[in-house]
């Protein structure tokens, strides 16, 4: 008999800099077909921990919605921030990304000294920072930032779902699955459809 290896928890990292004042950033609904995208930015104490604490995408709805209020309860600033779907539109969703970003940065109560941002790109802003690629499955900050941006985006797809129950968001949370494109084959975009984006599916075809 194979006897399964268990998989080790990495542990994380609070922060980059140990002295200084670092937020963590993060996004949620980038790639998503309606509604907003979704942006946190969390200042943890330098001590904090929770054995729950990881990448928002490795967690279980359960455990982000356990994470979410101690998170809340126990950072020393935090902010979430949201670019609605009209303006992604205008402005695209990679600009529109970094307009949450800047207004969570701005809301938080307590002004850090840097900024970890998870990924490889980010518009430049007054307060010095620096990129990770995966960095919210490295610094707690940053996996802090994507809980809050996901839960807060979840409950806002949640509240669309009850208005346009067709498209089943409490379900696909906006992304591209093929009951949400079946949908909106069948009932058009509505007002929080991202009309700057397309259905590749050689099944589906919605002129946008």
């Amino acid at each position: 008999m194979t006897k399964l290896k268990e998989k080790k928890k990495i542990e994380l990292l609070n922060c980059l800099h140990t002295t200084i004042i670092e937020a963590g950033i993060d996004e949620a609904g980038r790639g998503c077909y309606a509604g907003p995208v979704f942006a946190a930015a969390v200042i943890l104490p330098k001590d904090f921990y929770h054995p729950l604490l990881n990448d928002s995408k490795q967690l279980n709805e359960k455990q982000r919605q356990v994470l979410r209020p101690v998170i809340e309860a126990e950072a020393l600033s935090y902010a979430v921030a949201k670019v609605d779907s009209d303006i992604i539109d205008e402005i695209n969703i990679l600009q529109a990304t970094y307009l949450a970003m800047h207004n969570a940065i701005n809301a938080l109560a307590l002004t850090p000294e840097h900024l970890l941002i998870d990924g490889n790109r980010f518009k430049k802003h007054s307060i010095p920072h620096t990129t990770v690629i995966k960095g919210d499955g490295k610094y707690a900050n940053i996996a802090a930032a994507s809980i809050l941006a996901k839960t807060h985006r979840d409950e806002f797809l949640d509240n669309m779902a009850l208005e346009f129950p067709q498209y089943q968001w409490q379900k696909n949370k906006g992304y591209g699955t093929l009951v949400h494109r079946q949908a909106i084959e069948k009932f058009g975009l509505c007002k929080y459809h991202r009309k700057s984006f397309n259905i590749n599916n050689p099944q589906i075809s919605i002129p946008f």
